[in-house]
């Protein structure tokens, strides 16, 4: 659910911050307060268009972030999907600012995204209604998923079964498509995979042996320099005058001196004799080391040579020696696949038919299932128009059958509608009418209620050319949704508002000649005011103050009831 929605410079806003509660949120205001401002700032942070004059007047950019809290597993399991780390807290933090050069940055979680991402996160988190963008409705791919939802354990039974079938289908597709050596491109990958294994073969490559070789490069390359340090070492230990074991030699003769007259200086004598043991030693081991260091040309040559053919193999199939023989080993794989071939496409295709027969009998099956849903959720959903004052509404959930067969079987799913009397069925996306589309909307959203995973749903225009007793139904139908989802709702209707778990008002104040939107949540009184105002008019009088309470207090009896 959105807990917070954070504003700057945004059209007619300065800076505001408000936090939603669970259930129906209702915003209400004068004419002109700035309503769609409120919907517009959620909208743009989610991931909307936005050009410049979002921006409000005089400022450089603008900037919005939403929190949302993810309740639902499933949910925060499809948002990690898209790459968004959630912390244990269970919160996503979208946040987006656009500037006056046109351009936009996105974060979400504190992680860099592109506008697209936001949107793809958004879908999963909040439904808006009113203005068409983020209408889950809008997308015929997701009304197979809907309807999936309603038609119960049956149908989740053999989808998984399917989805096993349907694996198993494609990776022998998969299979082959690989052993098809009648094919001319096969013919060519063979020809390819005989001279890649022929050219690694030939190296007779082994695990490490190009950092022995560059060890040994090293060397040889340096030889020159190495017995100049070997000589040097020697000169200072033991060759030259001054050598380190003749200076030692001769504090030892000193040292010893010291000790006839104190016995107590032994241990320092001890010491000497010991430095003068390890550097006789040390002598020794340079000696020997000088000794095998040669110069060898010829040696060197052939190492180049071994190094230039392993980094060309490294550049062709691996960066390593590791992977090039990993890379060797697969293709030894696909090569034998491909030369047995004709024995197991014979199998595999065997294989494949059978599955096939499978699959489209488990289709069959699916197929009416989600018919007789359909059948079902229709009439439901055109008794619930006929509510919200769409008498004339025609419903029909479109399933016809796709060429071919994926995993989720072989429907094509759509909603489709008639909203007016004489008027063909539809897909929704031609609704031009922004109330019909939230009426619709809530219509499903009451039978989807206790399956659909967004969180938040946005209604704006909703109560467009309603009133009455049609005005009170679908506040019914809202607080039938809001019990397990979050409701945004901006309305003029007092019936509606009266509904609210939560009453936010949307004023619009001047000063010193600017203007600025402003959103507050109202509490007692005040609640009870604002209906009044919705009542009555700008002037609130006793009798449309206590109208306006024995609304309220009717509403929440009828929520208790519910």
């Amino acid at each position: 659910m959105l807990e917070r929605l954070y504003v700057n410079n945004f059209a007619l806003i300065d800076e505001l911050e408000v936090e939603f509660k669970e259930g129906l949120n209702v915003l209400s205001g004068e004419t002109g307060a700035g309503k769609s401002i409120i919907i517009g700032s959620l909208n743009f942070v989610l991931g909307g268009k936005a050009d410049k004059d979002i921006i409000k007047t005089g400022c450089d950019f603008t900037e919005v972030s939403a929190l949302m809290y993810i309740e639902n597993e499933l949910l925060k399991k499809q948002i990690e999907n898209l790459d968004i780390q959630i912390d244990n807290d269970n919160y996503v933090l979208i946040k987006r600012n656009f500037n006056k050069n046109g351009k936009s940055n996105c974060k979400i979680n504190g992680k860099v995204a592109t506008v697209s991402m936001v949107r793809e996160v958004a879908s999963l988190l909040v439904d808006i209604h009113g203005q068409h963008d983020h209408q889950s409705l809008l997308n015929p791919k997701s009304h197979i998923v809907m309807l999936d939802r309603l038609c119960g354990n049956d149908l989740v039974e053999k989808l998984n079964e399917l989805r096993l079938y349907y694996e198993k289908y494609k990776d022998i597709t998969s299979k082959l498509k690989e052993i098809d050596i009648n094919d001319r491109e096969i013919k060519d990958r063979v020809e390819i995979y005989k001279f890649q294994i022929d050219e690694i073969e030939s190296a007779n490559l082994s695990v490490g042996e190009d950092e022995r070789l560059n060890e040994r490069r090293s060397i040889l390359s340096n030889s020159v320099r190495l017995k100049g340090y070997v000589n040097e070492s020697l000169d200072n230990l033991y060759r030259g005058d001054n050598s380190a074991i003749d200076l030692i030699g001769s504090v030892i003769d000193s040292v010893e001196k010291i000790t006839d007259i104190d016995e107590k200086q032994v241990s320092i004598l001890n010491t000497l004799n010991e430095a003068y043991s390890l550097i006789e030693d040390s002598v020794k081991e340079i000696r020997e080391y000088g000794n095998s260091i040669d110069s060898d040309p010829d040696e060197l040559e052939k190492i180049e040579d071994r190094l230039q053919t392993i980094y060309e193999l490294k550049n062709k199939y691996g960066d390593s020696i590791e992977k090039i023989l990993s890379f060797l080993d697969r293709i030894k794989d696909k090569l034998d696949l491909i030369e047995n071939s004709e024995a197991l496409a014979i199998e595999l295709n065997k294989e494949k038919k059978i599955l096939e027969k499978k699959i489209r009998a488990i289709c069959a099956e699916i197929t009416i299932i989600r018919k007789s849903v359909a059948e079902d959720i229709q009439g439901k959903i055109v008794e619930i128009l006929k509510d919200l004052s769409m008498e004339n509404a025609k419903f029909k959930i479109s399933i016809k059958e796709k060429e071919g067969f994926d995993e989720t079987g072989i429907d094509n799913v759509e909603f489709l509608i008639s909203a007016n009397l004489g008027e063909a069925l539809k897909p929704l996306s031609k609704i031009a009418s922004g109330g019909e589309m939230s009426r619709v909307m809530l219509a499903l959203k009451n039978i989807l209620a206790d399956v659909d995973n967004i969180s938040t749903f946005v209604f704006d225009e909703i109560d467009t050319g309603i009133s009455g007793r049609t005005a009170q139904k679908v506040a019914e139908k809202m607080i039938r949704v809001g019990k397990n989802h979050q409701i945004l709702c901006i309305t003029h209707l007092p019936q509606i508002a009266s509904m609210a778990d939560s009453n936010y008002l949307i004023e619009k104040t001047s000063l010193n000649g600017k203007t600025n939107t402003n959103i507050v949540e109202l509490l007692d009184e005040k609640v009870y005011n604002e209906i009044a105002r919705l009542i009555g008019g700008a002037e609130i009088t006793n009798a449309t103050y206590e109208a306006a309470k024995e609304m309220k207090l009717m509403a929440n009896k009828l929520k208790e009831k519910n």
